[in-house]
């Protein structure tokens, strides 16, 4: 199994620099041991105009076999062939990836003490691989699927199959192609590249993979894999299609790209779910939380002495949570409109989504949410695994931050922000309501938030404190009223504001509830003052 790495002297830099960045003396012939051979790293040619760095692996094919047969731990389908007839020893695949990262650990890394700055710059590269297996799998193989994963990262590709025969032409092409790559880029982006594309292209790993492939992954994909065109097949050929690392990996991805258009840390974002709490722990539906992970901890009504109003479920003496009432109230909005298609922006552990599944006039569901744990507590409180698949074909849920525009959102009758917007910083509102309203434009968009004017009822809440403390803002009935207005006139909505839970005549309800619809002239609810 061989690779060659050459590089030509640029204006202020000669060729030879490749053996310092590669921690690899030119002169010498080094030898590196790994699990399943030798590996030795020489220069067929090193001058200052030209500098050729080569490594051969030398494939123990007893060692190969010893570690694992067939498709059991090896996961390599071509040791099937026999214990000791296959391509393994010639063909670059995840053997050689694993060499690479043991014999060129730091180049990879970016690390040049001798040349500070030198790992950092772009340098004319060529490499060589004469045997690769490009197996398509049912997604392309062969030189076309060597061209569609390097091309869209700066390589110029010569990819060639290679003929099962040269003497006998009508025998056909194997699965084999002689690559050459060439481009300008920094040395460890190259050997990243290599890295992670010589196993997809392969489609075979010789080794069981395991979950801390996926951090793998993200690490040598950093700045290059979240825009690949072909992310998704190279996020599943990677970890030798096991959905369950492939979705996580592509949930990790989706949630860095946000971050990173967010100017802010992924940790930031994904901080939904208590860590110190199970995500699906039946608690955090009792009162002090509500759908969106909001402190509502004074919101049955028990400390005010207030009764439920009508429209809210008679609990005997036991108080009603505010969280539950505030979803009887989305959903007999949503009833009102008649909406069979409805989005859940936000849906934080997936509670409102479990119970529009409830109504069977509700056909589809998607939930969204920032949040990758949040999704994943959602989907195990949904028992999506255990669905049928009926009810599976009823909801999605998927990852996306809501201000900015998304076509997953368009097409549907309602929409749902629920204890949402409170939690954005003022300045960066208006990006959701035009993702949502403008954008996605569905037929109907119910929004609720906390009305500040309440938070003197709660006994707990110290005066002058929001009930949670990601929240950015807290509007009195005025300002929400006011904020109302302005989105349906700019976006052609009338909208009918509505109180929920325990009415006090002084401050209102502890939740306040705007129900926007598409101007038309008969589309007004009843019972509500529309704005």
């Amino acid at each position: 199994m061989f690779i060659s790495i050459s590089t030509t002297a640029t204006a202020d830099r000669p060729a030879t620099d490749l053996g310092f960045l590669l921690h690899k003396h030119p002169e010498k012939v080094q030898r590196f041991s790994t699990s399943h051979g030798v590996a030795h790293v020489f220069y067929p040619e090193a001058t200052e105009q030209r500098c050729t760095a080569a490594l051969l692996l030398d494939i123990d094919p007893v060692a190969l076999v010893r570690q694992g047969r067939g498709r059991g731990r090896s996961g390599s389908p071509d040791l099937a062939l026999a214990q000791y007839v296959n391509d393994r020893p010639y063909a670059a695949s995840s053997l050689l990836a694993v060499a690479l990262r043991t014999v060129f650990r730091s180049a990879m890394k970016g690390v040049c003490e001798k040349l500070p700055g030198r790992a950092e710059l772009v340098m004319p590269l060529r490499i060589d691989l004469p045997a690769v297996p490009a197996t398509g799998g049912g997604e392309g193989g062969g030189p076309a699927m060597v061209r569609r994963l390097f091309e869209p990262l700066g390589w110029q590709v010569d990819a060639v199959a290679v003929p099962l025969d040269e003497t006998f032409p009508e025998w056909g092409e194997s699965r084999y192609v002689r690559v050459a790559l060439t481009g300008e880029l920094r040395l460890a982006d190259a050997l990243q590249h290599l890295y992670v594309l010589l196993p997809v292209l392969d489609g075979a790993k010789h080794y069981w993979v395991a979950p801390d492939e996926v951090d793998k992954l993200l690490a040598a994909g950093e700045g290059w894999l979240a825009d690949h065109p072909e992310l998704a097949v190279i996020t599943r050929r990677y970890l030798a299609r096991r959905w369950s690392l492939t979705r996580l990996a592509m949930e990790r991805l989706a949630l860095a790209r946000l971050a990173e258009a967010d100017d802010s840390e992924a940790e930031e974002l994904d901080n939904a779910v208590d860590d110190d709490t199970p995500a699906d722990d039946p608690a955090a539906e009792a009162p002090g939380t509500d759908a969106a992970g909001t402190d509502a901890s004074a919101g049955t009504g028990a400390s005010t002495g207030f009764a439920p109003t009508a429209a809210e479920p008679d609990a005997g003496d036991r108080p009603v949570p505010l969280a539950v009432q505030r979803r009887a109230a989305i959903l007999a909005a949503l009833a009102e409109t008649g909406a069979a298609r409805v989005l859940d922006l936000g849906c934080g552990q997936g509670e409102l989504v479990g119970e529009l599944l409830k109504d069977a006039r509700v056909t589809e569901v998607l939930g969204v949410d920032v949040s990758s744990r949040a999704l994943a507590a959602a989907g195990r409180k949904l028992r999506l695994d255990r669905m049928s698949e009926r009810q599976a074909a009823r909801v999605r849920l998927v990852q996306g931050a809501l201000t900015y525009t998304d076509a997953r959102l368009k097409g549907y009758d309602a929409a749902v922000l629920s204890e949402v917007i409170e939690h954005l910083d003022l300045p960066r509102l208006p990006a959701l309501e035009y993702a949502v309203f403008g954008a996605a434009r569905p037929q109907a968009v119910v929004v609720t938030t906390p009305n500040v004017e309440y938070n003197v009822r709660w006994e707990t809440l110290p005066a002058g404190h929001v009930r949670h403390s990601d929240h950015r803002f807290e509007w009195s009935r005025a300002e929400f009223a006011a904020w109302a207005e302005r989105v349906a006139g700019t976006y052609g909505y009338t909208v009918a504001l509505r109180p929920v839970g325990p009415f006090d005549e002084e401050v209102g309800a502890p939740t306040q509830l705007a129900l926007f619809r598409t101007a038309t002239t008969d589309n007004a609810p009843e019972g509500s003052v529309t704005r």
